[in-house]
């Protein structure tokens, strides 16, 4: 890896070394999606300026997040790495444990993807298909059935005859909220079964009827035909390996490092790519941010020179490091870096 070397200011080492008898390293925790990229920052970090190497670790974007909220002080972590938006129970636990001022800092893109056997056979998928073939419950003659698919070609008659299985993210990662809102309620919309579910919904108001009716469209089969992973993509690729007819959903950046194992499925008629995602013509794409403990800023040494590095252009600008890596860049990263050097904290969720 070949990045510029470079240094910090006689303040900041005199502030770091003011700070030091708190922690030396920083803390990072969350998203196995990010988790390549913070752990490349933070290794050209450690090697570039006068500051030790970050410590970072996956878990899951939620993970991280509870982490990031269990309070403020040097047993907690600095930085929660997320493939999903933060929630508003996130930033109410933040808050009751004194984490009031959180930055919100988005690096970047990227596209979840839809991946079979290197070998095996070609998918062309819709939202409709993945719904039609996931769904717990489908519109069928203009009632809720139970689904009862078996091939993918039950679904739609251009799939491959094989048995339906796929290896799908749990509910713990950032990607399965993409997936959810992207994939399955939109295919859960097309095939109707969205109208069937907010019909039958007895939600106090139309916004209550219509949660009720998003959650019953996330709901996946039981029987075998859908299976969570709560592990990383190593273990979603490890699946696939011991069952080569299956499929399974991966970040691009994942599917990019691994395309010799690895064929990818067109979604609605479009390749994922850098490309694609950047322009917003594939349809399943999701930022990815990091979450800040303002609070952190001045006490823990380097923090916020490790998020002005992690967000320079050398890093995730067009020609960044982290785009070698799949990282879709960020049209907005200006906006992105100015907020960042003011210590811009988030407003309230929209």
């Amino acid at each position: 890896m070949t990045v510029l070397k470079f240094t910090v200011s006689a303040l900041a080492v005199l502030a770091a070394a003011g700070a030091a008898e708190a922690r030396d390293n920083l803390q990072v925790a969350g998203s196995s999606t990010v988790l390549p990229y913070a752990t490349i920052v933070a290794e050209a970090f450690g090697e570039n300026f006068d500051f030790p190497t970050p410590v970072v670790e996956g878990g899951g974007s939620g993970a991280g997040r509870k982490k990031l909220c269990e309070g403020v002080g040097e047993n907690t972590i600095d930085v929660a790495n997320s493939s999903s938006r933060i929630k508003q129970s996130d930033i109410d636990e933040c808050a009751k444990n004194g984490v009031t001022d959180i930055m919100e800092i988005r690096i970047g893109y990227d596209g979840i993807v839809f991946a079979s056997a290197v070998d095996g056979a070609d998918f062309a998928l819709t939202p409709s298909d993945v719904f039609l073939a996931l769904g717990k419950n489908v519109a069928k003659d203009g009632a809720l059935a139970a689904n009862a698919a078996k091939q993918w070609s039950d679904v739609n008659a251009a799939l491959p005859a094989q048995d339906i299985l796929a290896f799908i993210p749990g509910t713990k990662h950032g990607t399965r909220e993409v997936f959810d809102l992207k994939v399955l309620l939109e295919g859960c919309k097309a095939n109707g079964a969205y109208d069937l579910y907010l019909a039958a919904s007895t939600g106090a108001d139309d916004e209550a009827k219509k949660k009720e009716a998003e959650a019953a469209c996330f709901e996946t089969r039981t029987d075998g035909a859908s299976v969570d992973i709560d592990g990383d993509y190593t273990e979603t690729l490890a699946r696939l390996e011991a069952n080569p007819t299956a499929i399974g959903v991966f970040g691009l950046s994942f599917y990019e490092n691994n395309t010799d194992k690895l064929k990818v499925a067109t979604v609605s008629g479009v390749t994922p790519s850098v490309e694609t995602v950047s322009s917003g013509e594939y349809p399943v794409s999701r930022p990815l941010f990091m979450y800040v403990k303002k609070q952190h800023i001045g006490v823990i040494p380097g923090l916020k020179e490790y998020i002005e590095f992690f967000v320079s252009d050398d890093m995730v600008g067009p020609e960044g490091e982290l785009t070698q890596y799949g990282l879709v860049p960020d049209p907005e990263l200006a906006a992105t870096q100015a907020a960042v050097a003011a210590e811009t904290v988030m407003g309230p969720l929209e």
